[in-house]
C-alpha cells in the first residue's frame, strides 16, 4: 500500500517564532503547541525569521502594514519614515529561490512580514482598513512559489484545513521524488494514477480535467514540458478541501472494487459506515479502516497504490477528526 512514512521526512519552512525561537519584536516567541507536539516528529523544520534576516535586532520597534491593502508598505510603528518593504520583499524572493528542497511552509498569522491574509493595514486615520493585506515577505515568497503548499499556523487548528495541508505536503514530496528519478511519460502517468482518488475527493472537476490532459498525451510529447503544467494544476486543485459528500463519492467508488469479493452482510456493514460518516456520526477514519481491512484480505494492485487511502502517516491521526 502507498506509504508516505516510507519517504524521508518532508522539509517544511516555518516562521522561527513558532518553534520557540526568541525572534519577535519584544524578544519573545510564539511557540506553537500544535507544531511542536503533533507535527514535529514527522517533519524536518527549517526556521526562518525575515525580520531578523534583514538586520532588525531583538527586541526592536514593531512594524506594521500601511496604505493600500492590495500593495501595502511595511513601516516602523514608532518611526513611520523607516520603510522595510523593499528588503522584506527582496528577502522573500531570495528565499523562494534558495529553499529548493522544502515541501511546504507554515507562516505566522497576522504578521506584517509573514501573514498570508487578513493582516491589518493601517490608514492615515490610524485605523486599519476593512480589507486585510498580506505580509510583505510572505507575499513575495508565495508569488515566486505558487505550487508550494503554504498555510498559517492559526488555520492549522481547523482539522479539515490541517488534513488538507499535510496531504498536499506529502504529495509535493512525492512529486520531488518522481523528479529526482527522472520524469518520463510512464512516471507521470503512474503518479497521476496514484493521486486519482485523492483528486476526486478534493476537486472532482479538476479530476476530470487532469485526466483529459494526460489522456491526450502523445508519445512524442515531452514529459518535462507537460509534467510541470500537470503538477501545477494538481497542486492548485488539491487546495480545495474535500467535503463529506465528495469523500462519500470516493468511498462508494472504492467499495465497488469489492462487490464480487464481499458477502451481502459485509457490503451492508460498509454501506452503513459510509452513511454514518455522511451524517457526521463517525469520522472518515472509520469507513476507511474497514475498506483497508478488506483490501488486505482481497488485494487489488490498483487500489493498493492509491494515495487517498493513506495520504500521510496514520499516526498523525488527521482523519480521526474529519
Amino acid at each position: 500500500m502507498h506509504d508516505p512514512s516510507a519517504q524521508r521526512k518532508p522539509r517544511i519552512a516555518i516562521s522561527a517564532c513558532l518553534i520557540g525561537q526568541n525572534v519577535r519584536y519584544n524578544g519573545g516567541h510564539k511557540a506553537s503547541e500544535l507544531c511542536r507536539a503533533k507535527l514535529e516528529a514527522h517533519f524536518d523544520w527549517l526556521p526562518v525569521c525575515p525580520e531578523m534576516a534583514i538586520g532588525l535586532g531583538t527586541p526592536r520597534d514593531p512594524i506594521r502594514l500601511v496604505g493600500d491593502p492590495g500593495h501595502p508598505r511595511v513601516v516602523g510603528t514608532r518611526h513611520p519614515d523607516t520603510d522595510f518593504t523593499t528588503p522584506l520583499r527582496a528577502y522573500g524572493e531570495h528565499m523562494a529561490a534558495e529553499l529548493d528542497d522544502i515541501c511546504g511552509y507554515i507562516f505566522m498569522q497576522k504578521s506584517p512580514s509573514c501573514g498570508l491574509e487578513r493582516v491589518k493595514v493601517y490608514q492615515d486615520n490610524g485605523h486599519p482598513a476593512t480589507q486585510g493585506g498580506t505580509g510583505a515577505y510572505a507575499d513575495a515568497f508565495c508569488s515566486q512559489r505558487p505550487d508550494l503548499p503554504v498555510e498559517e499556523e492559526g488555520r492549522l487548528h481547523d482539522p479539515v484545513l490541517r488534513e488538507n495541508f499535510i496531504s498536499r505536503v506529502y504529495a509535493y514530496a512525492d512529486w520531488q521524488q518522481v523528479l529526482a528519478g527522472g520524469l518520463s511519460r510512464g512516471a507521470l502517468v503512474r503518479f497521476h494514477s496514484r493521486y486519482k482518488y485523492l483528486l476526486m475527493a478534493n476537486n472532482p472537476q479538476a479530476y476530470r480535467e487532469l485526466g483529459r490532459l494526460l489522456g491526450t498525451l502523445r508519445r512524442e510529447d515531452d514529459p518535462n514540458e507537460v509534467g510541470p503544467r500537470y503538477f501545477s494544476l494538481l497542486m492548485q486543485a488539491l487546495r480545495r478541501c474535500a467535503s463529506r459528500g465528495t469523500h462519500c463519492n470516493v468511498l462508494q467508488h472504492l467499495s465497488g472494487y469489492f462487490k464480487d469479493a464481499l458477502s451481502q452482510q459485509d457490503k451492508d456493514e460498509l454501506q452503513q459506515l459510509i452513511s454514518q460518516y455522511q451524517q457526521g456520526v463517525v469520522p472518515l477514519v472509520v469507513p476507511l479502516t474497514l475498506l483497508k481491512h478488506y483490501l488486505r484480505k482481497h488485494p487489488d494492485p490498483y487500489l493498493q497504490q492509491q494515495a487517498y487511502l493513506q495520504p500521510h502517516p496514520d499516526d498523525l491521526g488527521l482523519r480521526n477528526a474529519v
